[in-house]
């Protein structure tokens, strides 16, 4: 059924020119047990935490846009709760009304292993120090305990690679690599939540052409990494046009917007999210790239 929608889906966009989103990002509450330099979600002072009937109507809402691919975000989104329910309830309920699959993006400070999700991403800014740089100390002793106890066939790393952690992710690669519990890594680039150039945290664009043909030579070898080679070639050159609208987005205030939200920020010049480069890639049917999407949103 999957793969009949999606190739009606196709028909629709690529040829018809509708705008239809195939995937939502769902924020679920700012509530977070840590404070990541480069995030602008978490809310420690007043945290919101949505009800599950708002959750409810926010999923029937997205998947009356077409959207069939649903994932969990926060804050740490492991820590929702409305009374007895938690997040397994969430992704329950995506799956009664019609959602193919459903991803949790965790920090992986709290044990995970109960999660129903079909795939769950850990963000894991490097390896050690560089990892801490970012999350606090003793985050990620504390994610790999997690990671190894999780047991969870469709386990996945997520690196945002920022001005100073560029440095090690050739060693980060290589830790996904040997360690058996993650199935592969996806990368991104710092993007400023708000139009900040002189913000320390963003690569240096000639480092960061530098780093995604490092990527792309690695792929070509046979590495786990989740972005497809024609995805990541589209990130050194961002004059391409982008169908953003591919991802709707449901801010943890209940704003919707239609695409990325780095749109409503005013950066996409200084986009570092990848999958802006493979959902172009898609529309562009690059068989590189929908293989890695089939992978990616295979049901397991």
């Amino acid at each position: 059924m999957m793969f009949f929608y999606l190739a009606g889906w196709y028909f629709q966009t690529r040829i018809l020119g509708k705008e239809k989103p195939l995937q939502t990002v769902l924020f679920i509450t700012d509530q977070c047990n840590l404070s990541c330099k480069h995030c602008s979600v978490y809310n420690h002072q007043n945290p919101t935490s949505k009800s599950y009937e708002q959750i409810k109507e926010e999923l029937q809402y997205s998947y009356n846009l077409g959207s069939r691919f649903v994932d969990f975000e926060g804050g740490e989104p492991t820590l929702w709760r409305d009374g007895e329910r938690n997040l397994n309830d969430l992704i329950d309920l995506a799956k009664e009304i019609g959602f193919f699959t459903s991803t949790v993006t965790t920090n992986a400070q709290r044990p995970f292993d109960w999660l129903k999700a079909n795939s769950i991403w850990v963000s894991m800014d490097g390896i050690y120090e560089y990892h801490e740089a970012v999350r606090g100390q003793g985050t990620f002793a504390k994610l790999v305990e997690n990671v190894h106890a999780s047991g969870h066939k469709a386990l996945s790393a997520n690196m945002v690679i920022d001005a100073n952690n560029y440095v090690n992710v050739a060693d980060t690669l290589e830790f996904v690599k040997k360690t058996p519990a993650f199935k592969s890594i996806a990368f991104n680039f710092y993007t400023p939540a708000f139009q900040k150039k002189d913000d320390p945290l963003i690569l240096d664009w000639k480092k960061r052409c530098e780093v995604i043909d490092y990527l792309i030579e690695q792929k070509k070898a046979g590495a786990p990494i989740m972005n497809s080679r024609s995805g990541l070639k589209k990130m050194k050159d961002l004059s391409f046009k982008k169908v953003c609208w591919m991802c709707n987005y449901i801010l943890p205030d209940g704003t919707r917007l239609k695409e990325c939200v780095g749109k409503t920020y005013n950066v996409c010049e200084q986009c570092g999210f990848c999958m802006a480069g493979e959902m172009r890639s898609v529309m562009n049917f690059c068989p590189d790239t929908l293989l890695a999407g089939v992978n990616l949103r295979d049901k397991n």
